[in-house]
């Protein structure tokens, strides 16, 4: 591999992380501190959160129908500059409704970035090791989440409540950086744009090979892995009694282990194969949630770095299954699709955690349920087609040209 390639990779890690790890996952660490300072009821900074998810449905719909007109590499680009945006209008925003407006720009943003980077980022890389590259998307994005923890706690130990505002200006500095050596540095080839297709990209996502098992495990997900981020602290403090210092211990830890479960996955996926990998990992995330409800130290903190990895590898699993059995027409659409359905789930999941415990008294039926909704992970991972669409013998392969593993195969500009 050259060192070009690495760079490149390096640097759309960069941006997956400034569009998700900033421009998603900030907001849940500094709420707490914009609601002192701002004197927001509960129900005003639940709508921040929700405009934030909002606008990521609104950005996936929007990618499904911009990609007929408009390369990815723009879009990828146009996205890190929406999020970058969002980012700057936080850290000057004086109330909350120009702090909603940051977050419905960070969460657009977050969408035109993470759609078309998986193959913006894999293609530089020989087929054989494309899931590496998508590996280490989701360690940038892990990488960033560390980093905003750390960042938060730093700023709120220094300047209180009040200086919340400073996490973002860092983010936004840090963001403007990697947006502007993106656009100067990465390239990509694409040689068509998406057909014109149905709102939201349906059409596209039925043209891929497994599309139901596909959906089904990304919606699957979506809705069971924010049980667990959104309330095991609550269930480790309220219910096990533990200190908040040692729950924010054990999310610091599912952040470190997302930082290496991407790279793991893609060896994993390419020793077992996805059917495998992904109902091994379905299953790992039901046992270790169960294995958490006691809330003894030790292995609570244990399984921490393991889930961090699983709730890592999933998407990079099934984002690695979409630049494979994809055509490069049908990629950018039905991508989005899917993570359509994935975004509806990931809305209501905290309603319907919150209502369950409300109902019960009780975090624990709250990730009983996480557990259980794994269940339907493993039967859909073994739905999962047997024989991948690069494996086909329908697609012909011209009688002097060597096989390629897979049919998503994207150019990459020499400049």
């Amino acid at each position: 591999m050259t060192a070009r390639a690495w760079l490149v990779v390096a640097l759309a890690a960069a941006s997956a992380g400034v569009a998700q790890g900033f421009g998603r996952f900030t907001l849940g660490v500094v709420l707490p501190a914009i609601r002192s300072d701002l004197g927001l009821s509960n129900t005003i900074a639940g709508s921040l959160a929700t405009a934030n998810v909002a606008a990521y449905l609104v950005g996936t719909l929007a990618v499904a129908m911009a990609s007929s007109r408009i390369r990815l590499i723009t879009i990828m680009k146009a996205g890190l500059l929406i999020a970058v945006g969002g980012q700057v209008l936080s850290a000057v925003a004086p109330n909350a409704p120009v702090l909603a407006v940051g977050m419905f720009c960070s969460g657009f943003g977050g969408a035109w970035v993470w759609i078309p980077t998986p193959v913006v980022a894999s293609s530089v890389f020989p087929p054989e090791k494309r899931g590496t590259a998508i590996g280490f998307l989701s360690s940038g994005m892990a990488l960033s989440i560390v980093f905003t923890s750390q960042l938060a706690g730093w700023v709120r130990r220094i300047w209180g409540d009040a200086g919340w505002r400073n996490v973002y200006v860092v983010q936004a500095a840090i963001g403007l950086l990697i947006a502007v050596a993106t656009i100067a540095i990465v390239r990509h080839a694409q040689e068509q744009l998406s057909a014109k297709g149905s709102i939201g990209g349906f059409d596209a996502l039925k043209r891929v090979p497994g599309w139901k098992p596909v959906t089904a495990m990304y919606t699957t997900f979506g809705f069971m892995y924010l049980l667990v981020l959104a309330f095991m602290s609550s269930r480790l403090e309220d219910d096990n009694g533990w200190s908040a210092s040692n729950a924010s211990l054990s999310f610091t830890l599912i952040g470190l282990g997302m930082v290496f479960g991407g790279p793991i996955i893609a060896k994993s996926v390419q020793v077992f194969g996805t059917r495998a990998t992904l109902s091994t990992a379905f299953a790992l995330w039901s046992a270790l949630v169960l294995v958490i409800l006691p809330g003894w130290v030790i292995p609570t903190l244990a399984s921490s770095v393991v889930i961090g990895m699983i709730f890592a590898s999933i998407p990079v699993t099934l984002t690695m299954y979409f630049v494979k059995n994809a055509s490069p027409e049908d990629y950018g659409p039905g991508f989005s699709a899917a993570t359509l359905a994935f975004g509806v789930a990931q809305m209501i999941s905290p309603q319907v955690g919150g209502a369950l415990a409300d109902w019960t008294s009780t975090f624990l039926w709250v990730l009983v349920l996480s557990a259980s909704c794994a269940l339907i992970g493993i039967v859909s991972a073994l739905w999962l087609p047997k024989r991948q669409r690069e494996e086909s013998p329908k697609i012909p392969e011209p009688p002097t040209a060597k096989p390629l593993s897979s049919p998503s195969v994207f150019l990459v500009s020499p400049q």
